[in-house]
């Protein structure tokens, strides 16, 4: 069971990464100023984007107030590699997959316990 738990998180950073990219690329296609800082400024157009955004950002400050001392409780290698992840690719493929290595980690550590 444990083994295809990890193998969710696996699938969900896939697809949070794809979907994020596809509304990004289709942002880069069709607004006629495509830089970031037009980006960001879409993301205050309205009360939803508003909240959305904001949510999103609890989100992302929460993680890394977790993930980080998680990730060095674990002794996990090249965690810092989440913390670029999240910012420039996707909070929705960083957390999922930093959760698909942490318990293949668990995992890990569990097996060398027994033996």
């Amino acid at each position: 069971m444990k083994s295809s738990k990890k193998y969710l998180f696996l699938l969900l950073s896939l697809a949070g990464i794809c979907l994020t990219y596809y509304y990004n690329i289709q942002f880069s296609l069709t607004s006629p100023d495509s830089s970031l800082l037009e980006f960001i400024a879409l993301t205050q157009t309205t009360l939803p984007a508003k909240s959305i955004s904001v949510d999103i950002l609890v989100v992302c400050l929460t993680f890394f107030a977790w993930y980080i001392p998680e990730a060095i409780r674990l002794k996990m290698k090249h965690w810092w590699i989440f913390i670029p992840l999240t910012l420039l690719g996707a909070l929705a493929c960083a957390f999922p997959l930093f959760l698909f290595f942490r318990e293949r980690k668990l995992e890990k550590l569990a097996k060398e316990s027994l033996d």
